[in-house]
């Protein structure tokens, strides 16, 4: 088990503006892959698979975070409130919806051994 944190991420883009949406948010890749704790940041799109029909956002972000300190701490960069502020919650951004949800791999109630230092 790990304190790794899982972030999921997804965009709903307002009419014509997939495009638009995926490149500002692959921007935001280069920067946050430099940030301590960043194992994954990638951006993607849904592709058509018959064996992948499930409904949700067209565009999603995979995170992988070494801990909630560094997710925490790469929600307020300047860059990713910038962001959410001119993409998502301005009226004439780019995105109409989306959801972030963070996720672990330990099970309720983990005996995590303790760390000797």
């Amino acid at each position: 088990m790990s304190k790794r944190v899982y972030c999921v991420a997804e965009f709903l883009p307002k009419e014509g503006k997939f495009d638009s949406l995926f490149q500002r948010l692959q921007a935001l890749e280069p920067n946050t892959l430099r940030e301590d704790g960043c194992i994954q940041y990638r951006v993607t799109r849904q592709i058509q698979s018959p064996f992948a029909e499930g409904k949700g956002f067209p565009i999603v972000f995979n995170e992988i975070w070494e801990d909630m300190d560094a997710f925490e701490a790469h929600c307020q960069r300047q860059e990713i409130v910038n962001f959410f502020q001119t993409v998502c919650l301005a009226d004439d951004g780019l995105a109409a919806e989306w959801n972030v949800r963070v996720f672990s791999d330990e099970p309720n109630h983990y005996d995590a051994p303790k760390t000797i230092k």
